[in-house]
């Protein structure tokens, strides 16, 4: 039971992607898309799909609570820690999910190293953070 859960949210980033692409020609990064939606670009798909996104939270949350686990951190450092994730992502040219999910898939090879060192710095940062006792 505990692998259908993130099974079914992989398949389902994979059918919004590859939606989002079919229909529109546009890589489901989400923070151009939010980008987008911050900065006022015109752009026919950014404002729903972001707002799709959230209300899917919304909605998950409602109907399975249990799917969220207990924040160990408040609120300002969770925005605080979300307005960085974004300067990093507008600095690096992208973010996971448009190199991750969209450029891995196209094979482009910006995307595999981008992805690799997404992946390689999460990583060291969680061990980092795990043995400075950083984490609960």
């Amino acid at each position: 039971m505990q692998v259908v859960g993130p099974l079914f949210g992989g398949a389902l980033i994979g059918l919004a992607a590859s939606l989002l692409w079919l229909s529109h020609g546009r890589v489901a990064g989400i923070s151009g898309l939010t980008a987008a939606v911050v900065e006022r670009t015109p752009s026919p798909v950014a404002l729903p799909f972001v707002l799709g996104l959230v209300v899917a939270g919304a909605l998950l949350r409602l109907v399975v609570p249990s799917a969220f686990g207990v924040p160990t951190v408040g609120l300002v450092a969770t925005a605080l820690a979300g307005l960085a994730v974004g300067f990093g992502t507008r600095l690096g040219g992208g973010c996971t999910s448009g190199h991750g999910v969209c450029g891995v898939s196209r094979v482009s090879w910006r995307s595999i190293v981008a992805t690799c060192t997404f992946m390689a710095t999460g990583a060291l940062a969680t061990l980092l953070v795990t043995r400075l006792g950083g984490a609960g």
